[in-house]
């Protein structure tokens, strides 16, 4: 969430998570191995669970994505259904999970341990009636022929007897109850997910860091400018992940030249999002010679007159 410098397009809205002034919230995937690789411009108020297949499914980069986490917001039976559909596991972060209910097969099975938590029955007839048409509209996200978000909104908008509206909520409820289980008895689940959910906050709190231009506030007025700055921000953020990676696996390289151990399944938990050795305003100092290999050394002496990204 940026805060706008005045109304615009796409900046008219409050949001009261993030305070009294109005802004515009860039949503961005990030990949696990810290790539962002989607972002999209948002209203400030907007559901963020209803633009999350967009980037799953039109990110234009190589990724084979498979399961995807967000958090408790994100839990949307809609989502559940239609991800799906499309081929992905859908793992949001479960809070409260006390007031979330189950859903059964057979409303005639006894599930005692689960009776204060079981809200009623799937209607597998309804999905049944109308898995052709639910298929339809798969196909049609798959190929881009409609955004998912697009859908989603106006799934939201349907009446509640509409078929297919029905027809998705009871295949979420289906899903949503599935995942709800996995994610009491898998340990390793809730922690994936976990970690998952840390990359993007850091990943955001590096954003957050860089955009200091106009006071870190958007003050373009048009959606296509302020997509412009959202790319813009992407593609910095991005380089600041790769010089990171760079860097420390070349610490890691000196590290084992000089006989230390330095285990493999470890480095998978070094984020390269940290930016204290960055200077992001003042004055920027460019070497006149080309550097050595094309890197800096690793302990630089002039580390604090130089720019080091």
């Amino acid at each position: 969430m940026f805060q706008g410098g005045g109304h615009g397009e796409a900046r008219a809205d409050y949001n009261a998570k993030y305070g009294s002034e109005p802004g515009v919230k860039f949503y961005t995937h990030i990949s696990d191995r810290y790539a962002p690789f989607h972002t999209k411009v948002i209203a400030a108020n907007a559901s963020e669970a209803a633009h999350i297949l967009d980037g799953l499914l039109h990110h234009e980069c190589s990724l084979d994505i498979r399961e995807h986490y967000t958090d408790t917001a994100g839990a949307v039976g809609h989502v559940f259904g239609l991800c799906h559909l499309t081929g992905f596991r859908f793992a949001p972060r479960i809070r409260d999970l006390a007031d979330r209910r189950l859903y059964i097969a057979d409303a005639r099975s006894s599930y005692k341990s689960l009776v204060p938590m079981i809200g009623g029955a799937i209607d597998f007839r309804i999905i049944g009636e109308n898995w052709d048409e639910t298929l339809r509209l798969a196909a049609s996200i798959k190929a881009g022929t409609v955004a998912p978000s697009i859908l989603m909104r106006r799934l939201a908008a349907y009446p509640k007897q509409n078929a297919l509206a029905k027809t998705l909520r009871e295949m979420g409820r289906l899903e949503r109850t599935l995942f709800t289980l996995d994610w009491i008895s898998d340990p390793a689940l809730r922690r994936r997910t976990n970690a998952g959910l840390n990359k993007g906050e850091a990943r955001n709190a590096l954003a957050r860091a860089v955009f200091f231009h106009r006071l870190g506030e958007i003050r373009d007025r048009t959606f296509e400018n302020q997509r412009y700055r959202a790319s813009g921000l992407n593609l910095v953020v991005a380089a600041v992940i790769l010089w990171n990676t760079v860097y420390l696996s070349h610490a890691v390289a000196e590290l084992r030249s000089n006989g230390e151990r330095v285990r493999d399944d470890l480095l998978a938990h070094i984020a390269p999002l940290g930016w204290e050795h960055i200077t992001f305003n003042g004055d920027y100092v460019w070497p006149t010679e080309p550097l050595q290999n094309a890197f800096r050394p690793l302990r630089n002496p002039r580390s604090e007159l130089l720019d080091v990204a």
